[in-house]
């Protein structure tokens, strides 16, 4: 890959004139049917030998603005990861892409990198939107382009759920680079006429997989169909299957498909076992778990709110530092306890499956099911949260 020449390729972008603008229930309620074999949830994991990807050329080595260049270097961002190396060419092209890497690949950056640079060579400023299908994974966007862009004068906003629409009218009165937001609240802004995406250029949909499971299909549509003048969709996705192909051909004008990883989620490198008990010894039975020292940090996945709150309840009355997130916690509350979880004040973070996906956890330990999820997919997704940068990762499902 040449990127010598990327800025004479890159004259579309520059050429270009553009304006500077202005959990569901899932199945309509109906549960799903359970469709796991205990015999899939154990499984004996070969530890990853960790082949480091090797790039062609470091990041001081792309065509980036000189600002950009020393934030990238001042983050220890010296490496490209193969999906940002990859990608970097056809972004800058103003080419429609599909990206197919699992997370904790550098996706974010995948994206960031080279609009944000877009937008430091351009003369004519464009505006962007992401979609991302969760609150959690909204802020890690927002809060990865503030790292990237310190000192450059570019703006993002925020908006996701959890928070006061009038506090994102006052968010809306000022301009802004980059839009992240949740499906359910940009179409919300768009029908009460406040969010207008018709200058909008960029289209980015990440996680895209994750957006069409928790039911967003609708307002995907509908926030796409909102946006006439754009000339760039960028697409991420951890898997790509059927089921997506239909909509993406409607979202995208001949995508180039750029596959880091096979498109199919799995988890061979994670220790996985059951942990047979009656609905009355599950709680006891997770307390002899978590108590153990070799359980350092310990995601535990429920299926309802009621059972987040008692569990943690529990943990918490038995002396364990534990704290929960679901959909009735405030944006303000779930953010502080992952923060705490992230930097070890928490040894115990129990979640529905908002945080199966999409959220960048180093060093879990264990996953713990302690409810069996609706389907072999969403299992794949939640002990994912383990087992991560090559390190041994191990998952327990309780089975009744």
């Amino acid at each position: 890959m040449n990127y010598k020449s990327v800025k004479s390729k890159n004259s579309n972008r520059f050429g270009k004139k553009r304006s500077f603008g202005g959990q569901r229930s899932r199945r309509n309620g109906r549960p799903l049917a359970r469709t796991i074999n205990v015999n899939q949830l154990v499984h004996q994991g070969s530890p990853l030998e960790e082949v480091k990807y090797v790039p062609e050329h470091l990041f001081q080595e792309f065509p980036l603005n000189a600002k950009l260049k020393a934030n990238l270097a001042s983050l220890g961002y010296t490496d490209p990861t193969e999906i940002q190396e990859r990608t970097f060419l056809q972004i800058s092209e103003i080419k429609d892409v599909i990206g197919v890497a699992t997370t904790g690949t550098g996706k974010t950056g995948a994206f960031l990198i080279p609009l944000i640079n877009s937008l430091l060579f351009e003369n004519n400023q464009f505006q962007t939107l992401v979609m991302v299908p969760t609150r959690e994974l909204a802020l890690q966007v927002e809060e990865e382009f503030r790292k990237l862009t310190k000192k450059m004068n570019l703006h993002i906003t925020s908006l996701i759920g959890g928070q006061s629409v009038g506090q994102d009218i006052k968010k809306l009165r000022k301009p802004s680079h980059f839009i992240v937001g949740t499906p359910g609240r940009l179409t919300d802004l768009c029908k009460r006429g406040i969010l207008k995406l018709n200058t909008f250029s960029v289209l980015v949909l990440d996680e895209f997989d994750r957006m069409l499971d928790m039911g967003f299909t609708e307002d995907v549509n509908f926030l796409t169909g909102q946006m006439g003048n754009r000339d760039q969709t960028l697409l991420f996705s951890a898997t790509i299957d059927g089921k997506q192909k239909n909509i993406i051909e409607k979202l995208m004008n001949n995508p180039v498909e750029i596959k880091v990883s096979s498109g199919n989620t799995t988890a061979d490198h994670i220790n996985q076992d059951v942990v047979y008990a009656k609905p009355d010894e599950k709680l006891s039975k997770l307390m002899s778990l978590v108590n153990e020292e070799s359980f350092e940090k310990v995601l535990v996945f429920a299926e309802t709110k009621r059972n987040v709150g008692k569990v943690t309840k529990s943990l918490k009355q038995s002396g364990i530092h534990a704290d929960e997130i679901h959909g009735d916690k405030t944006q303000g509350y779930r953010i502080k306890a992952l923060k705490n979880f992230k930097n070890g004040k928490l040894k115990v973070l129990v979640a529905t499956d908002v945080a199966a996906r999409g959220l960048d956890i180093s060093n879990v330990t264990h996953v713990i099911n302690f409810d069996m999820p609706q389907n072999y997919e969403t299992y794949i997704h939640r002990i994912g949260r383990t087992g991560r940068a090559g390190k041994a990762g191990n998952a327990l499902t309780f089975v009744n």
